[in-house]
């Protein structure tokens, strides 16, 4: 005797009914039906591979986006339990421009100090100034490397510029973050 009785209409109107899964109704509702005749359950269509995926798709997106929101909150509440108020995160901001015009200031010096070895260069240079081509090759090497250290210098200093832009951009954008959360807060 079977367990489960299947039953469905099929698309031209027939009444079907099988003791396992009616092929003609794959593509509609089928009831199926406990021994004394009352609905079990009823068995959804079956989906073609292009809807499986669609439906995948869908369900893929929705994760991703949970996982994205789940992601944010976690972001928001670390920077509230990180930055109580504004004053903590302008603290925070002025430490951190604070590291890197030290950076900038280090690395002038060191400009400073290649502007006194270039005036040592010069003044050695000063006596092949009508052919500079004459000079010893300790002294154009010397050369050579000066204005190599002077271009790697400028390039750290403009790279510790584009830093600070970097820092005070990230700060702008947690600070827009956060406003909406402190005053929620309150």
């Amino acid at each position: 005797m079977a367990q489960s009785i299947y039953r469905c209409t099929d698309a031209r109107g027939n009444k079907l009914t099988s003791d396992r899964p009616i092929p003609e109704c794959l593509d509609r509702e089928q009831n199926e039906l406990n021994p004394s005749g009352t609905v079990k359950r009823s068995v959804g269509p079956s989906l073609t591979a292009s809807e499986r995926e669609r439906i995948e798709a869908q369900q893929k997106k929705d994760a991703e986006e949970k996982v994205r929101v789940n992601e944010e909150r976690r972001r928001n509440r670390a920077l509230l339990m990180r930055y109580q108020d504004q004053a903590a995160h302008d603290r925070e901001r002025a430490d951190a421009l604070k590291q890197v015009d030290e950076v900038i200031a280090a690395a002038n010096k060191r400009l400073a100090e290649l502007d006194k070895q270039n005036e040592a260069i010069n003044a050695e240079l000063e006596f092949y100034k009508n052919d500079p081509a004459k000079a010893p090759p300790k002294l154009r090497r010397q050369i050579a490397e000066h204005e190599d250290s002077v271009r790697a210098q400028q390039r750290f200093i403009a790279d510790q510029t584009l830093e600070k832009k970097r820092v005070n951009d990230r700060f702008d954008e947690e600070l827009a973050r956060l406003k909406p959360l402190w005053a929620g807060a309150r």
